[in-house]
């Protein structure tokens, strides 16, 4: 997630959760930035983020990692809350059906509702896709987007 406009940039699913599944959506956020330099990567200190193979993903791609303090979620509030909103406004809670279906529909929330749909207090009530847009066209001349 890119914490300006608490706009979600990079995403992956699996049917287990293991330092692949975060190298894929660390290869996705990285890759759909334009390969930014000078990026900090902020995680929880869960196994995946301080395994050897992600760690090496980040060295390839020059990124500097910040992780929460041990316990505190408080750290990691933005993607708390995603993950809150997510689950309470688009997962049925029967569960979906498929992992084909589940794959589509958290697409969806992102892409569709989520990012260009949903107002978040956080963006004064606009969508991730409007603030970010609002500040490429306000800042355009101190700030250059790659």
């Amino acid at each position: 997630m890119d914490l300006f406009a608490r706009k979600p940039i990079g995403w992956a699913l699996s049917f287990s959760p293991d330092s692949h599944l975060t190298g894929d959506a660390l290869t996705m956020a990285f890759e759909s930035r334009g390969r930014p330099k000078k990026v900090m990567f902020h995680s929880d200190q869960g196994c995946h983020y301080t395994s050897r193979q992600f760690q090496q993903w980040l060295w390839r791609y020059q990124i500097k990692q910040s992780m929460s303090r041990r316990g505190n979620c408080w750290d990691n509030a933005p993607m708390e809350r995603f993950f809150r909103s997510l689950k309470s406004e688009w997962v049925p809670q029967s569960g979906y059906h498929s992992f084909a279906e589940a794959k589509s529909e958290v697409v969806n929330y992102i892409i569709g509702y989520y990012s260009q749909v949903r107002p978040l207090r956080h963006n004064a009530g606009l969508t991730p896709n409007t603030a970010e847009d609002k500040y490429w066209r306000e800042y355009n001349s101190v700030a250059k987007k790659t």
